[in-house]
């Protein structure tokens, strides 16, 4: 049994958000705590604990995530911007639910963290 989150509570209807995007695979909002001007989650449907867990079936829907992740990035005016996966505590996972962050809006430095 997977254990739920605030995205699946999301996905469930129960907790308020504020959508950019959404399809039958994917919902794309806002982050409540953004580090950047822009700053977009990307959750699928499916519940899959981070990208550790993911499988060769998910192939095609972590594609999917990606290519959302451009559209979503153009749609709020961005040309430049950072798609990051944190996958585990250490790596800053906060949330158990594979997430995709669309970061932009400013100067981003290298490495990050």
């Amino acid at each position: 049994m997977t254990k739920e989150t605030i995205f699946s509570k999301i996905l469930n209807g129960e907790i308020p958000y504020d959508e950019v995007y959404s399809d039958e695979n994917c919902l794309a909002f806002r982050d409540i705590q953004p580090k950047a001007p822009v700053h977009i989650l990307i959750i699928p449907r499916k519940i899959i604990p981070s990208l550790r867990e993911a499988e060769s079936i998910d192939a095609e829907l972590l594609g999917h995530l990606l290519l959302v992740a451009a559209k979503v990035a153009t749609k709020e005016g961005l040309k430049n911007w950072r798609t990051v996966i944190n996958t585990g505590a250490d790596a800053g996972q906060t949330v158990f639910h594979l997430h995709l962050h669309v970061i932009g809006g400013r100067a981003m430095s290298w490495p990050p963290g």
